[in-house]
């Protein structure tokens, strides 16, 4: 007797990221902003040792930071976008934070919040201007 073929069932299945706030499902609207190590306290902070997140800093500059990304989110409860520090436990299970300040300089690929710091005040505020009327800012007296 032969037994019956099984269907593959080895198809990614779509990520079940729900809201923080909400509880809903979230869509992503952004990539994948890969996180990396420059500093021996950020290894240390995931639990390295003292001597080999210092030793591993002293052999490479960056080291990848593995199963941990920033990533854009849909909620429709809030209508709008938030970032979210996403981590990634071996189970495949996500896991959602807010992005605290600082891990913002350890993204890759990602736009400061805050804005670029060697940008000037004046450089910033032309940016955002809708009209140009550039003149009116440069008084001659």
């Amino acid at each position: 007797m032969q037994t019956p073929k099984r269907r593959n069932r080895k198809r990614s299945k779509r990520r079940a990221i729900y809201c923080p706030r909400h509880g809903c499902y979230i869509d992503s609207v952004s990539q994948k902003h890969r996180l990396y190590a420059d500093k021996a306290e950020h290894l240390r902070d995931r639990g390295m040792g003292r001597k080999a997140a210092v030793r591993v800093m002293a052999s490479y500059t960056t080291v990848p930071l593995e199963g941990e990304w920033l990533e854009a989110f849909w909620c429709e409860e809030c209508q709008q976008n938030e970032w979210y520090w996403v981590t990634q436990s071996p189970e495949r299970a996500c896991t959602l934070s807010i992005i605290p300040e600082d891990l913002w300089q350890q993204a890759q690929g990602v736009i400061l919040p805050t804005g670029n710091p060697t940008v000037s005040e004046f450089t910033r505020r032309q940016a955002k201007r809708m009209n140009y009327h550039g003149v009116k800012d440069f008084v001659m007296v």
